[in-house]
């Protein structure tokens, strides 16, 4: 384990956290759209979008949609990086930081916007859960920034100083 970095880490947390409650959070809107989307997780991005931006309701299940796909697109970039870490861990290679930094990216637009709606709609709860989330997945993308990466270890070969130059290494030369 010495090739893993503190960001991989903490991108496994988060996977652990965020592939599992993003996924049920999306099935329920793509299964129930309306339903779904007035859950307590999505419920600031519903009243936003019926109070202030006043969308049909076709077009309110398609924001449903879209939220949903964004959710699993931060669920697939999440697994995508679980998976590269493994294998990494096994084949001792660099991690999947480029797939955990696009979920991170993602993730956070995505929990960023929530959070300003539900500021805008005053649900408090909301605000709280999207800003937690917020400030988890920022806080590993700082430590990303910041963390170098793992360096191979590599042995050095050291060559035998005392043979003379006209000398062999090898004792056979037969």
């Amino acid at each position: 384990m010495s090739n893993w970095r503190i960001s991989s880490f903490s991108g496994a947390l988060l996977a652990a956290y965020f592939i599992p409650n993003w996924a049920i959070i999306a099935h329920t809107i793509v299964m129930s759209p309306v339903r779904g989307l007035y859950e307590r997780p999505s419920v600031s991005v519903a009243l936003y979008a019926s109070d202030h931006l006043q969308l049909a309701s076709m077009t309110t299940v398609r924001f449903a949609w879209l939220l949903a796909l964004g959710r699993l697109t931060v669920v697939a970039f999440f697994a995508l990086f679980l998976v590269l870490a493994a294998i990494s861990f096994i084949r001792k290679q660099t991690s999947g930081s480029e797939a955990l930094a696009i979920a991170l990216g993602i993730g956070s637009v995505i929990s960023f916007a929530s959070m300003i709606m539900a500021s805008q709609v005053g649900e408090a709860e909301a605000l709280r859960l999207h800003a937690t989330e917020l400030l988890m997945m920022l806080g590993t993308a700082i430590v990303m920034l910041f963390d170098r990466p793992a360096q191979p270890q590599t042995v050095a070969a050291t060559a035998p100083s005392d043979l003379p130059r006209e000398q062999a290494e090898l004792r056979y030369n037969g």
